[in-house]
């Protein structure tokens, strides 16, 4: 059991780090092209990259058939469905959110879904423990002073990331209580599909010039929030979560604010302040105390 929930943690660990790092290529991928054409051509590449991975994965384990029959399984396209539209409601809401409000704000807000699911929880009959409480709070202090210490406005961009963090919140939740045994590989490619899909009408809708040229033009940042962002990523959060608490793998994934902000000083050569330090600090102290085994647990498991 512990072993799972190490392997879990290492899986969501390394996909939040590139989530973090992906917020550079999308900050350079939006000079180039929309938001919706970014979103739907970088879930097309995912989807392009993980039918083959799928196949690949399953190499000597059986057929070439067998692979192919193990993609028509009912519940792996309904849940993938219901993944692939809470996220594309979230991914959506947080691009439109932005227009409104200021990037670190946006950052703190967006991440407010640490607090969402354990709430999702409680309806669902769980509750979080005293150790989950306590880490929520320590990220949310650390999330605040890491992104948007200082500032105060607050505008019609914030409802719109909210909204965004209800979404995360609800798209992480169904992961956990849907996924199961799922493939987790073939879970994601579904994902990936229904967002590309229900991105394309959108672009179409807000007129987004789509030219093959500015597609080229941003292909590196395109690439890697489709391959190893959406792709790799999001697959790593599937079967990580498998062997955590969605209150516990939220607040692992809550480092993406921490990675943003160590990429944008490590590539774009940005400045951290104290407080923004003390923020990094806060929220992996957060995360630490998240991963330590509950008291009551121990001691019952004590001879």
């Amino acid at each position: 059991m512990k072993k799972n929930r190490i392997r879990g943690s290492l899986s969501l660990l390394l996909g939040t780090v590139i989530w973090g790092f992906a917020f550079i290529a999308q900050s350079v991928g939006m000079d180039h092209i929309g938001p919706f054409t970014f979103q739907a051509v970088r879930c097309f590449l995912a989807v392009l990259f993980l039918i083959p991975c799928a196949f690949v994965m399953d190499m000597g384990k059986c057929s070439f058939r067998e692979s192919a029959e193990k993609w028509k399984t009912p519940a792996l396209w309904k849940v993938g469905g219901i993944c692939g539209c809470a996220l594309f409601v979230a991914a959506s809401l947080q691009q439109i959110g932005i227009v409104y409000t200021d990037a670190g704000k946006a950052g703190f807000l967006t991440a407010m879904y640490i607090v969402l699911v354990p709430v999702l929880g409680l309806f669902l009959g769980k509750k979080p423990p005293k150790s989950t409480v306590f880490s929520v709070a320590l990220a949310v202090v650390g999330l605040y002073l890491l992104s948007c210490m200082g500032v105060s406005e607050i505008n019609k961009g914030d409802l719109f990331l909210m909204g965004c963090a209800l979404a995360f919140a609800v798209q992480i939740t169904c992961i956990d209580r849907l996924a199961g045994n799922l493939d987790g590989l073939r879970l994601n490619c579904i994902q990936s599909l229904v967002v590309a899909a229900l991105s394309v009408p959108f672009l179409l809708l807000t007129r987004e010039t789509v030219t093959l040229s500015a597609i080229a033009a941003c292909w590196l940042p395109l690439g890697f929030a489709g391959i190893l962002s959406m792709g790799v990523a999001y697959t790593l959060q599937i079967v990580g979560q498998k062997d955590l608490e969605p209150a516990a793998a939220s607040l692992i994934m809550s480092l993406e604010s921490v990675f943003a902000a160590l990429g944008g000083w490590l590539v774009l050569h940005e400045t951290m302040t104290p407080w923004e330090l003390l923020g990094c600090g806060l929220v992996f102290a957060g995360v630490i105390v998240s991963q330590l085994p509950d008291r009551k647990k121990r001691n019952v498991q004590m001879p």
